[in-house]
């Protein structure tokens, strides 16, 4: 078999899975021994295509289908058309975005998408990466406001520092405990911050806590306000969290991986992040809401120009990085943690271009108005209960079951066997001692029609376990 046959071959069965995505149930599901036999992993192929096609072809069938719209666990699902597009091209150029010479096209599509960006958000003077994800974001944020505590700290490290605290929600993500723990500060310094009824960051309870940590002569230098919390969706306050700032000094950064989505609408921006552009740094998903390939991550940095190039880059790098030559400045490797850099630019850019900011500001603005639906519809059926006050685009219910059931056991078991059946796949978390399903709507063609049909399969199953 020819390079051409076995492109025409790969394009043709990926063109059949993307037509089918969204038809019948988004999984067959099978334990994991079952699976693992259909697969045949331990079988050899020296030569064979044949034999790559047929696990490609049982990959295709035995997947997830995140494009369907039974696949509402996480906070993206199937991606847009043109980052596939822009993926394909991705993966046959095989290249590394750290330095002009390698990747010349995705370094100024970077460059250009992350200005873009910063004047989006309304950074001035500032800068900008793609990350392999929030996290990673959070983490180099972080980082970077460690190393303007003091001149040396990168060098010297926190040997005969005073002790640096940092703070977040109780509800943030828990990459910032990861942050924390990579960086040296130690989680017990990593101060969770109580929240108020919606899950958001209580302002007066930081700053009680702030002035505790500084009469103990220890040191308060970050602070991460939350734009979208994971279970909640709820938006921390920044204008009072940045009065804070002023008063205490600290950097304030801006998780916004999830509800950073708010910024492609002008109202919903008023909405949920006034102050954005006075914030120190912050990051966001594109691959979320927006509906970029996995993954599609950008950090920026505001009045920071040099910061992340000054913050990541260490050790000896002139194989790689020639400072003396014309296009350094364009280089993107020395301003990240990691060597090679994945080309995630192109996929973006062709989002942006495709779609653009009103295209889908629109499309935020529909999930919105879905949630808006989805709760209205909870509220009207007496099997279902809202379990949080809906903040955002996170809509908290459950299945309420007789007195003499466990509602957390039996939700759970709702929940599990919804996916085990292929009817849905929805995501579950605690709220305090609660155990709630959570629905999160990132399909580009939800419609109510999905919702209503989502809901109804929950209490279907609901009563099917009643009545087993």
């Amino acid at each position: 078999m020819n390079d051409q046959a076995i492109f025409q071959r790969l394009l043709a069965l990926v063109e059949q899975y993307y037509a089918r995505r969204k038809e019948g149930k988004f999984l067959e599901y099978m334990e994991p021994q079952a699976l693992a036999e259909v697969l045949d992993l331990e079988r050899q192929a020296p030569g064979d295509w044949q034999q790559l096609f047929d696990w490609m072809e049982k990959y295709l069938t035995h997947s997830v289908k995140t494009g369907n719209s039974g696949f509402l666990n996480r906070m993206w699902s199937g991606a847009n058309l043109p980052s596939i597009m822009g993926e394909i091209i991705t993966a046959v150029t095989n290249t590394s975005a750290c330095t002009y010479e390698a990747a010349p096209v995705s370094t100024l599509m970077e460059h250009y998408m992350l200005n873009s960006m910063l004047e989006l958000v309304g950074f001035e003077q500032g800068e900008g990466q793609m990350t392999t994800g929030s996290s990673n974001g959070n983490m180099i944020a972080m980082l970077a406001a460690r190393n303007q505590v003091a001149e040396n700290i990168k060098e010297k490290g926190l040997v005969n520092h005073p002790p640096l605290v940092a703070f977040v929600s109780a509800d943030a993500h828990y990459s910032l405990d990861k942050a924390a723990n990579i960086l040296g500060l130690g989680t017990d310094n990593l101060i969770k911050v109580p929240v108020d009824e919606r899950g958001r960051m209580r302002p007066d309870s930081l700053e009680q806590l702030l002035q505790e940590q500084q009469e103990l002569e220890r040191q308060p230098f970050f602070v991460c306000a939350t734009l979208g919390t994971t279970v909640r969706g709820a938006y921390d306050p920044l204008p009072a969290l940045l009065e804070l700032r002023n008063k205490y000094g600290f950097w304030l950064h801006g998780d916004g991986a999830w509800g950073g989505a708010a910024l492609l609408d002008d109202e919903l921006r008023q909405r949920y992040l006034p102050g954005v552009e006075q914030l120190d740094s912050f990051t966001w998903d594109f691959h979320k809401m927006p509906g970029s390939n996995l993954m599609c991550n950008l950090l920026l940095f505001n009045h920071h120009k040099g910061t992340l190039r000054c913050a990541c880059s260490a050790g000896e790098h002139s194989y790689l990085f020639r400072e003396e030559h014309e296009d350094a400045e364009l280089d993107t490797g020395t301003a990240s943690l990691q060597c090679g850099r994945r080309v995630d630019s192109l996929k973006w850019f062709l989002d942006w271009k495709y779609f653009g900011k009103e295209g889908l500001g629109k499309r935020v603005r529909h999930y919105l108005e879905l949630c808006e639906y989805a709760e209205s519809r909870i509220q009207s059926l007496p099997r279902l209960e809202m379990t949080a006050f809906r903040e955002s685009f996170n809509v908290c219910f459950r299945f309420l079951p007789p007195p003499n059931h466990n509602a957390n056991d039996f939700n759970l078991k709702l929940r599990h066997r919804l996916f085990e059946e292929g009817v849905t796949l929805v995501g579950v978390a605690f709220i305090g001692e609660i155990l709630t399903l959570r629905l999160l709507i990132t399909h580009p063609d939800f419609s109510q029609k999905d919702v209503d049909s989502f809901l109804q399969s929950v209490i279907d199953m609901g009563e099917r376990l009643l009545n087993e």
